[in-house]
């Protein structure tokens, strides 16, 4: 029968530990002697160092590579985003909401049009000194625009004209005749139509409430978004771009409500895909009370 192995007590243990540390027989420090850690040493500071330059070579080779002002890769945007403001989103669905009766209330949306269009002051867009022709696309093959940028048509808030908030601030809220603003989002070097005489235009239709709207009124004209604000570049290469809007008013009658789908009428832009309800239009409801 085998012998059981001699159980070691604590101190023996911490002998043990130190000859393994030092063993001043066979001259080694944990195992290995001075020589060998050296040795060793240098393997892995070699080995790191090949690692890290091959690292700093491939993300130098990446970043050599991309275009700063355009993405690689947009195959997941074929057609843009629509969204409307006042932007009050319950859950999923957009729902405008207000009550003519309460100023608190439809001073909410008034507010957040004001904030949405203050970036399209009329003063702050005339600074453009860009040569832009109504009807064309604006396509700049080269960086003209101070520190090496491109060119931005100005859209200005008086525009949008009774729907501004120059003329009206409430953007009429405080009645029923309401205001939203449509935008559509932007593509790099989107162009949303093969026919320069055919212009994106909004169209807004009634899907639920057709006798409770009156008529409509698109600002500008006719609802329809200038060729020259296409193609967009990209935010480095025009950082003084801002979106085309259209400007849409209703006369709300009788219930005062409505459930409306705007769209961007063009060839280029579809409208019909499933899985992004938010693609070539906006879905939202509008409601007054009182």
């Amino acid at each position: 029968m085998a012998t059981l192995k001699e159980k070691r007590n604590c101190g023996q243990r911490c002998e043990d530990f130190g000859r393994f540390v030092w063993n001043s027989e066979n001259g080694t420090f944990m195992g290995r002697t001075p020589e060998k850690w050296v040795y060793i040493s240098l393997y892995y500071v070699a080995f790191y160092v090949v690692m890290t330059a091959l690292f700093s070579l491939a993300i130098w080779t990446l970043m050599y590579t991309l275009d700063p002002y355009a993405p690689d890769y947009q195959d997941r945007l074929q057609s843009p985003g629509v969204m409307v403001w006042p932007d009050t989103y319950v859950e999923e669905a957009i729902e405008i909401s207000y009550n003519t009766s309460d100023k608190e209330c439809w001073m909410k949306n008034s507010k957040i049009l004001h904030k949405f269009l203050e970036c399209y002051n009329d003063t702050k867009q005339l600074e453009c000194k860009a040569n832009c022709t109504k009807g064309q696309y604006f396509i700049q093959k080269t960086f003209t625009a101070p520190h090496h940028t491109k060119w931005a048509c100005p859209f200005t808030q008086s525009m949008l004209g009774p729907c501004s908030g120059l003329e009206d601030p409430t953007f009429g809220y405080n009645c029923t005749m309401p205001c939203v603003i449509i935008k559509m989002n932007r593509i790099i070097e989107f162009l949303p139509s093969n026919h320069t005489d055919m212009p994106p235009y909004v169209n807004c239709t009634i899907l639920d409430g057709q006798d409770n709207v009156d008529k409509m009124e698109y600002f500008p004209e006719g609802g329809i978004i200038d060729l020259s604000y296409f193609p967009y570049y990209g935010k480095l290469a025009q950082p003084t771009y801002v979106n085309p809007l259209v400007a849409v008013r209703f006369s709300l009658v009788k219930e005062k409500k409505a459930k409306i789908q705007c769209r961007v009428v063009s060839d280029k832009i579809s409208y019909e895909n499933f899985y992004d309800p938010y693609e070539g239009k906006v879905v939202f409801s509008l409601k007054a009370m009182k």
